[in-house]
């Protein structure tokens, strides 16, 4: 069918996909209560009546000074954010260098034609299958916890973590794996299922640290975010070049053994958080931020709901006295 039909399957399915993403509901908190004001203003016609989003600074200057250096300053300044993009920049270079590896190993060693390689990737589909079936076998029991009020669902750390603490170790067999496997008297089918546990390990480790960062950072989860992703996407570019040097220089089973130990030194990552997330978030100033903001948030409803009950307290006697 030639290259170029490559990338018109690829337009197919992301044009099918598209009337979708104006389906998904609304979920940002501040823009769900700006919308809220403004349905209120044209019910009663109160100008008075705005949201808290309304009433920042959403200037030119504020744009470029403040939201848009805000994923520099939390990668710089943030442990979390920072450790969180070396272990998914980590695992997101991995990815990309196997599609030199495979060829090495399926081409060089088996003798495969380019055709079956490209089928030795099925096994890592699979594994994100299984991971997403995982998934949302866990966010079941996590919905189950925090309806009968367990106490480990109230930390950040717990409700996500787990499943990376799964994952990453996971990966790490991944590599060995096929490192240690992708010899001519082994079977092809054995390495190519090395897949599994990969993208297994994979896509768990993904789920579960992008979740940290948004339980993490609330508010500020998009910019979070934005650090996540652009530190991912350059070493999506950048460790591929590096990978046919090293796997000439070092060997497929060594090559991969290297790959292998970076990522089990990552993995220790979403153990750390478990372990000391209440003081990393307690030194952040973000977090700080929005630790206040909630317990003056809290104090107000407090207040408001004191001042409702006196208010309905005086009507009442005012009835009886009528009465």
């Amino acid at each position: 069918m030639g290259w170029r039909w490559v990338f018109w399957i690829g337009l197919i399915i992301a044009g099918s996909s598209l009337p979708f993403l104006f389906a998904l509901p609304e979920t940002y908190g501040p823009v769900l209560l700006a919308k809220r004001a403004a349905r209120l203003r044209k019910i009663t016609g109160d100008d008075t009546i705005v949201a808290p989003m309304e009433l920042e600074d959403r200037s030119w200057k504020q744009l470029a000074t403040i939201t848009l250096t805000r994923p520099i300053r939390m990668i710089c300044f943030e442990l979390i954010v920072l450790a969180t993009c070396l272990y998914l920049s980590l695992a997101y270079g991995i990815f990309y260098m196997y599609f030199t590896a495979y060829p090495l190993v399926f081409e060089g060693i088996y003798h495969l034609s380019s055709g079956a390689c490209g089928l030795m990737f099925l096994p890592i589909g699979i594994g994100a299958i299984f991971a997403s079936m995982f998934f949302l076998w866990y966010d079941g029991y996590l919905l189950k916890a925090q309806a009968r009020g367990a106490a480990w669902t109230r930390k950040e750390e717990s409700r996500r973590l787990p499943l990376a603490c799964i994952g990453g170790p996971c990966y790490v067999v991944a590599l060995l794996w096929l490192g240690w496997t992708s010899r001519e008297s082994i079977h092809f089918l054995v390495p190519a299922f090395a897949g599994v546990p990969f993208g297994f390990g994979f896509i768990l480790i993904f789920i579960a640290l992008l979740n940290y960062l948004t339980d993490a950072y609330q508010i500020f989860a998009a910019s979070s975010m934005a650090a996540a992703s652009c530190c991912r996407s350059i070493a999506g570019v950048v460790l591929p070049f590096a990978a046919a040097p090293m796997y000439r220089d070092l060997g497929i089973n060594w090559g991969s053994s290297l790959l292998a130990f970076l990522s089990l030194g990552m993995c220790a990552v979403p153990f750390c958080f478990m372990w000391k997330g209440d003081s990393l978030r307690e030194g952040s100033k973000f977090c700080t931020y929005l630790r206040e903001k909630q317990e003056k948030e809290e104090l107000e409803r407090k207040q408001n709901a004191e001042l409702r009950s006196g208010q309905l307290s005086a009507a009442d006697a005012d009835v009886e006295k009528k009465a």
